[in-house]
């Protein structure tokens, strides 16, 4: 007996359908010829759906004109991966976890996530929880240096791979800022300012660091130091004040406030270890009525320092980007790398840009105002 035809089939539907299962296997690439050989479409009606699901987003098309997915099909996932994050409070901390949860979702990935909490003691206790979890792959974003050693042990004895975010860990994978390159760059930038903006009368650099962060974050204030003689080789080394102010903006506030009770009215150039701690500092200043007295390049151009860049009469240069919001895609890529016994780098560094008055609209569009 013949089949009756369902009256609410679109056979257009069903056919891209069946070209979508050609990649339920999201690490796959095919051309279009092996696309026709497994699903038996006509090789123009393939065309046309692939070209379509292309435009749509749902497919990309690489340079050897092999197409690829951009999303993998819900079903079992498959990989079951751990997150710790930094603290979900902070706004950089939050861009990154926001990115990996969303290319987690896109490659069907099960993603176990934590909070450290900027805190050692979580930290470490979090790493325990995650390596009795049964995941396959770990990424971790602590600030704590000291702590890495134990961390790393925690996965190494049980042979869970680990990538490290920003902070580098033992036998990890390291996924992070360049820090001496970004340092370098916020310094250049700073000095050539001063040297339009005062002449080169620059009597005072004030370094913002977080010695808890180890010694390959505070390669961003080696960078900044190098990139400001690089520019003004007259300042000598005396010039440059190493300032302790944690990771946030109300410490290094309070630092910088105790700070200028203590010394004189000075041409001030400012930049540390992120922004908010940067931008700590600049309302310091702002309090004590001495913002002419200053400059300052930070490092991250996360919201608060891409709207501080808006505000007029800001004393903010610039700030270097590291697109946190972007950290998901290129870790989670790394991510299944590893689990599936590819060879990978032991680190892998994040793209940055400087960010200006003159391309904060172009760079980030949301942010300007409708």
């Amino acid at each position: 007996m013949k089949q009756s035809r369902d009256p609410y089939r679109l056979e257009t539907v069903a056919r891209a359908c069946d070209v979508l299962k050609c990649f339920r296997d999201n690490q796959i690439s095919l051309k279009l010829k092996d696309i026709v050989q497994r699903t038996g479409l006509n090789p123009t009606i393939a065309f046309r759906l692939v070209h379509t699901l292309t435009a749509a987003g749902i497919l990309e098309r690489g340079q050897d004109l092999a197409y690829s997915s951009r999303f993998s099909l819900q079903g079992t996932p498959q990989f079951r991966i751990g997150y710790a994050a930094q603290a979900d409070e902070d706004s950089f901390s939050a861009s990154v976890s926001a990115g990996i949860r969303l290319a987690a979702a896109r490659q069907n990935i099960e993603l176990i996530a934590l909070d450290n909490s900027y805190s050692a003691s979580l930290a470490l206790k979090n790493a325990k929880k995650l390596a009795e979890s049964g995941v396959g792959l770990v990424l971790d974003f602590q600030t704590h240096s000291k702590i890495a050693p134990a961390v790393s042990a925690v996965f190494r004895e049980i042979g869970i791979p680990l990538i490290a975010i920003e902070i580098p860990h033992p036998d990890a994978v390291f996924y992070g800022a360049d820090n001496y390159r970004i340092g370098l760059l916020a310094g250049n930038v700073l000095a050539k300012w001063a040297k339009e903006q005062w002449r080169s009368r620059v009597q005072r650099v004030l370094l913002l660091k977080a010695e808890a962060a180890g010694p390959l974050p505070q390669l961003r204030l080696s960078g900044a130091q190098v990139g400001i003689r690089e520019v003004l080789p007259h300042l000598e080394e005396s010039a440059f004040t190493l300032l302790e102010a944690k990771w946030d903006f109300l410490r290094a506030f309070e630092a910088v406030r105790r700070y200028l009770r203590r010394v004189p009215r000075q041409a001030t150039l400012i930049t540390g270890i992120n922004d908010m701690t940067v931008l700590g500092a600049l309302r310091a200043f702002e309090e004590a009525g001495r913002s002419q007295d200053c400059a300052a390049v930070s490092l991250g151009a996360i919201p608060d320092a891409r709207a501080e860049l808006g505000r007029k009469g800001t004393r903010l240069v610039a700030s270097v980007a590291f697109f946190p919001e972007r950290y998901g895609d290129d870790i989670i890529r790394l991510a299944l790398d590893i689990l599936h016994k590819r060879s990978v780098p032991s680190a892998v560094y994040a793209p940055y840009q400087l960010v200006t008055t003159a391309n904060l609209s172009k760079l980030y569009p949301m942010d300007s105002p409708r």
